[in-house]
């Protein structure tokens, strides 16, 4: 069984704010590292739960180079939300 994909997340200071960027397809943006937090994996929440949903997601057959990992990703924190789960500790997880 293969470990499961995680996203890179970097941190930086744009206009005085906090931004945490997860694989450079989502952020959170805020005054504080926390604040930043909580908007990513809000963020991150509507996604996955968009995903899930009965309307779906598309994705435009003219976007290029689509990483199906992103899609599993998002799954994955679709289910753990579906569970009643918080996502943060996936979303921040540490490499072992």
């Amino acid at each position: 069984m293969t470990e499961p994909w995680t996203p890179t997340l970097s941190i930086r200071e744009v206009a005085g704010r906090c931004r945490l960027d997860l694989g450079g397809h989502v952020h959170g943006e805020g005054a504080t590292l926390q604040e930043a937090a909580y908007d990513l994996v809000r963020r991150l929440l509507a996604l996955a739960m968009s995903l899930r949903s009965e309307a779906g997601f598309r994705v435009s057959p003219e976007v290029p180079g689509v990483d199906l990992r992103w899609f599993e990703y998002l799954y994955e924190l679709g289910a753990i939300a579906a569970r009643g789960e918080d996502i943060r500790d996936r979303v921040f997880e540490r490499a072992a």
